[in-house]
């Protein structure tokens, strides 16, 4: 199903009417073109939730496929398209995993949710995020919530992300005074004090993590100072930058560092912050928890026990992660997420629907795990 972001595609209502024959309440939400698919299964005090994303990225140039990127193709052991790896093929497995499981468990023991939206590859503004005010306001706390992201390297299995570090974008315009390179005492070059705020942004001291998070980096994205004439000193200028944060830093402490920083340098200078993401960390717990039922899972499927990571970019976690929802991402290997001939091998779908299977049944019972 051709599903560009944020277009679903007729995805959702394909895996509701799945769900529906498991016993889901499935209800569908339609939020500024994004689709939300939101279903319910049982009555019981412990939250616990699949979320995933049915949008993709545009395939790119088709010329350069093997097959078609939205007709699924099996050649010599490997599933071909858009969105095999990221992250049709972990909504299927889970669809699998639950039609394993859910008729063995009673409905008064958990309620099981689906937190499906087609804006995660997009803005995701109106997606999980959204989905996770719906909760709120619906009173419900998730107590784990598992995400079907690719997370693996080189076989499903061996890494599962327990935390993302966050993620911050800034924009700074910059004035100075235009004027004549031959007479720099009459201008105030606005390149020059981009120079100067770069220089005290990447001067910072920022931590270098720890055994749980990658350190603090920032990256300059772009500079622009308008159009270029070999004998004008620019009296305007634009620094972009990226932030990628550990949980030494959130969004409002990162920003108060960031304005200081660039205000010690420019007081003139106008900052505009985008596309916000805070960093999270999920901690293994005693009683029911999702880390230890993923690892428990992986090795009766693999023998192997995965990699507990932070790495890699933002996902959809982030919006739900908190003290009182742990939240684990495991699914597919992600070596050709976004490219061109995206493709897993059978073998790692099939090991992800046993892995989701023994974990929906570890978390649905009565004991610990």
């Amino acid at each position: 199903m051709p599903s560009v972001t944020p277009d679903d595609g007729g995805c959702q209502m394909f895996i509701a009417e799945q769900l529906a024959h498991f016993g889901f309440s499935c209800e569908h939400y339609q939020i500024n073109n994004v689709s939300n698919l939101v279903a319910r299964w049982g009555q019981g005090s412990r939250h616990i939730a699949f979320s995933g994303h049915t949008d993709v990225v545009p395939p790119g140039p088709l010329e350069h496929w093997q097959f078609e990127p939205f007709v699924a193709t099996i050649s010599e052991s490997r599933l071909y398209g858009r969105g095999a790896a990221d992250m049709k093929t972990g909504i299927a497995a889970m669809l699998s995993a639950t039609a394993r499981t859910v008729a063995s468990v009673s409905p008064e023991n958990v309620s099981f949710w689906w937190l499906i939206t087609s804006d995660e590859e997009g803005e995701a503004e109106d997606g999980s995020k959204w989905i996770k005010q719906y909760l709120d306001e619906q009173g419900v706390t998730l107590d784990m919530c598992l995400v079907g992201e690719p997370s693996a390297s080189q076989y499903t299995g061996d890494t599962i992300k327990v935390g993302r570090r966050g993620s911050l974008s800034a924009s700074v315009k910059i004035t100075g005074k235009q004027g004549h390179v031959a007479y720099p005492q009459h201008c105030n070059n606005a390149i020059h004090k981009a120079a100067a705020i770069i220089q005290a942004l990447l001067a910072y001291p920022w931590d270098e993590g720890s055994a749980d998070f990658p350190g603090t980096t920032l990256q300059v994205t772009h500079v622009d100072s308008g159009t270029f004439t070999d004998n004008l000193a620019p009296g305007s200028g634009r620094i972009e930058f990226n932030v990628r944060y550990s949980s030494e830093y959130n969004q409002a402490s990162l920003t108060r560092l960031l304005t200081e920083l660039i205000k010690a340098v420019d007081p003139t200078a106008a900052i505009t912050w985008s596309r916000p993401c805070e960093a999270f960390l999920s901690q293994p717990r005693t009683g029911k928890c999702l880390i230890r039922a993923a690892e428990s899972a992986i090795v009766k499927a693999t023998g192997r026990y995965p990699l507990i990571s932070t790495s890699g970019g933002t996902s959809d976690g982030r919006f739900f992660a908190s003290e009182q929802t742990q939240v684990v991402e495991l699914g597919v290997p992600n070596t050709s997420i976004h490219q061109v001939n995206e493709n897993i091998h059978l073998s790692d779908l099939l090991t992800l629907e046993d892995v989701y299977t023994d974990m929906l049944m570890a978390l649905f019972s009565d004991g610990e795990c």
